[in-house]
């Protein structure tokens, strides 16, 4: 009876740590989320307003779900081009990153070759280089190769800022399939290559996705590149940039979430792929 209570006290200050963990737990989780969706509300709201509200104060916390920002700003003379064009590079760039990505991960993964974490490490220092430093030698390069002003030279310059992102995903994933797998398929009559097809790809598949939304937001987003290697097929973020920087604040509101909208889509799509990611990642 004694040491019972003894242990009492212990029990109850392990308790009320654990109260006190779960509590900290759940307030960065609800920070998090505000720091994230807040933003994305409240732009939302002022570009469902009509401008009379966005200018106004104090400030509306639901939208009036006026449409006339919107309607103005998708109507505005080369919007519509600009999204098309926004949407075709970041196209471009999903497939140029998952198909040079997901090879070049699977053979970091599947094979020891000289130089291999050194390789690895030069993927990743591809990033390093700023960007605005590689303007003018790209500009003068896209100019004498003809890929200026094209989606597909914008799409390769958004390729190399998402591809070690993709290489280094799709390595993690390979890395967690066991390799006995594809050993089984071998013995059952596969090759190499379709063995990775059936067995290997569908595993890999959340991360592939992942890869693809990782790529799709990079371009979706860029703005430097696209603002320097472009002047007619300008993207949206480029579009954006030189024409409603002097533009009303409803106008900017409407455009902002012209932006965030079709990437929540994109991302809202594959969300399966991107959750059962954690689960291979984990293996």
């Amino acid at each position: 009876m004694t040491a019972i209570l003894a242990d009492a006290p212990a029990a109850a200050r392990w308790d009320s740590r654990r109260r006190a963990g779960r509590f900290l737990m759940f307030a960065a989780i609800v920070l998090l989320c505000a720091w994230v969706l807040l933003p994305i509300y409240l732009l939302i709201v002022n570009a469902l307003s009509s401008p009379n509200e966005v200018t106004g104060f104090p400030k509306r916390m639901l939208p009036s779900f006026d449409t006339g920002s919107i309607s103005f700003f998708i109507n505005f003379a080369g919007v519509a081009k600009a999204l098309w064009n926004s949407i075709l590079v970041a196209a471009l760039t999903m497939v140029l990153s998952i198909g040079i990505g997901a090879p070049a991960g699977y053979a970091l993964s599947r094979f020891d070759f000289p130089g291999k974490e050194a390789f690895r490490f030069l993927v990743l220092m591809t990033r390093a280089f700023p960007l605005p430093l590689l303007a003018l030698p790209l500009a003068v390069m896209f100019i004498r190769t003809g890929l200026d002003d094209t989606p597909v030279g914008l799409a390769i310059v958004h390729t190399t800022l998402a591809l070690p992102f993709a290489v280094l995903i799709t390595f993690s994933l390979f890395s967690g399939i066991p390799f006995e797998l594809e050993e089984a398929a071998w013995t059952l009559g596969c090759t190499r290559l379709q063995a990775f097809w059936k067995v290997v790809m569908p595993l890999a598949l959340p991360g592939i996705a992942a890869s693809a939304v990782f790529a799709f937001t990079i371009s979706w987003n860029e703005v430097f590149a696209a603002a320097v290697l472009t002047i007619e097929n300008r993207t949206l973020t480029a579009f954006l940039l030189q024409s409603l920087n002097v533009s009303p604040l409803y106008l900017k509101f409407a455009g902002g979430a012209a932006l965030v909208v079709p990437a929540l889509i994109f991302i809202f799509a594959v969300r399966k792929y991107l959750f059962a990611m954690w689960g291979i990642a984990n293996r």
